[in-house]
C-alpha cells in the first residue's frame, strides 16, 4: 500500500508539472520555428529571426524601459506605505484594527479595470476643482499608472509585513524603551531588522506586480506604452513569434534570478549552520 501511495504520489507530481511545463515549452518552440505564425506544427526549420527582430524593435524596448520605471516607482511608495500600514495595525485592536484592515484590503479585492477608471476620474475630477486641468499631473499618464498600482499593491506588501509581524517579541521593544532607547531607535535597530525578510519579499512582489499588470495601467498610461500593453496591442494587429521570443527572454530572466536567489540563500544557510555548529563545539569543550 505504501509504495502504490509512492508510486501515485510521484505520478501526480509528472502530471501536474508536465501540465505546468509544457504550454512553456511549445511557447519558447514557437520561437525558434521559421514560421510566421506562433506555432511549432507544422516544424518549418530553425531560426533566430524573431529574435532579431525582437531586439530591432525599439518601441518594445521603450515599453519596457516604461515598465521598469514605473514598477520601480510602485516599489518607492507601496512599500514604505504598505510597511507603515501593516505596523500601524498591529499597534490597534478591536474595531479601529478592523477598520483599517478593511480599508488596505477594499482595493485588492475590486477589479482592475475598476481601480483605472476610478484614478483617472478622481486626479481629472481634482484637476477641474483645483483648476490646475492644464498641469500634467492631473492629466492620464505613467505617473497616474503608478499611483493606480501602489492603492492596491500596497496591501500586498502590508500583508507580508503583517504576518511577519506576528512572530515578533513585543517584549523587545518594551525592554529597548526601559532602558533608554527612543521610539525612533527601537524601530530602526529592532522593528525594522526583523521585518528585513518581508520588506523584501513584499518589494519583489509589487515590482512583478506592476511589470505584469494591464487593466490599471490601459486605462492610466495615456499615450504611453508599458510592455503589457505593447504586447496587447501586438495581439490584436496580429501576433508573430516575436512575441515568443520576448516570452522566452522573460522566462530566462526570471529563472535566473530565482537560481541566483536560492544559491545565495543556501550560501547563507550554509554559514548560519556552520556557526552554529562552531558555537555547539565551543560550548561542548568549555563543558
Amino acid at each position: 500500500m505504501t509504495r502504490q501511495r509512492a508510486f501515485l504520489g510521484h505520478l501526480y507530481m509528472v502530471l501536474f508539472m508536465v501540465y505546468l511545463l509544457l504550454p512553456l515549452l511549445v511557447m519558447a518552440g514557437a520561437a525558434f520555428n521559421d514560421s510566421k505564425l506562433p506555432t511549432i506544427v507544422p516544424w518549418r526549420g530553425f531560426t533566430l529571426h524573431w529574435f532579431g527582430d525582437l531586439f530591432a524593435d525599439q518601441r518594445m524596448w521603450h515599453a519596457a524601459l516604461n515598465s521598469i520605471l514605473v514598477a520601480l516607482a510602485v516599489v518607492v511608495l507601496a512599500v514604505p506605505i504598505g510597511t507603515a500600514a501593516a505596523i500601524l495595525i498591529n499597534s490597534v485592536s478591536g474595531r479601529a484594527r478592523a477598520t483599517l484592515y478593511g480599508f488596505m484590503i477594499a482595493p485588492v479585492l475590486a477589479p482592475g479595470l475598476v481601480i483605472g477608471i476610478s484614478t483617472v476620474l478622481f486626479w481629472n475630477s481634482l484637476g477641474h476643482v483645483t483648476g490646475a486641468t492644464d498641469f500634467f499631473f492631473f492629466n492620464p499618464g505613467l505617473h497616474l499608472s503608478t499611483l493606480g498600482q501602489v492603492s492596491y499593491i500596497a496591501a500586498y506588501v502590508m500583508l507580508l509585513v503583517l504576518a511577519r509581524l506576528q512572530s515578533f517579541d513585543q517584549g523587545l521593544e518594551e525592554a529597548a524603551l526601559d532602558l533608554g532607547a527612543s521610539h525612533g531607535q527601537v524601530l530602526r535597530r529592532i522593528l525594522l531588522p526583523h521585518l528585513y525578510p518581508a520588506i523584501g519579499a513584499g518589494a519583489a512582489i509589487a515590482f512583478f506586480q506592476s511589470i505584469e499588470n494591464f487593466n490599471v495601467t490601459l486605462f492610466t498610461r495615456g499615450g504611453q506604452d508599458t510592455l503589457t500593453v505593447y504586447v496587447f496591442s501586438q495581439v490584436r494587429s496580429g501576433i508573430t513569434p516575436t512575441i515568443n521570443a520576448l516570452a522566452l527572454m522573460l522566462m530566462l530572466f526570471t529563472v535566473v534570478c530565482a537560481v541566483i536567489y536560492e544559491t545565495r540563500r543556501r550560501r547563507r544557510a550554509a554559514i548560519e549552520a556552520a556557526r552554529e555548529a562552531e558555537a555547539r563545539r565551543a560550548e561542548a569543550a568549555m563543558l
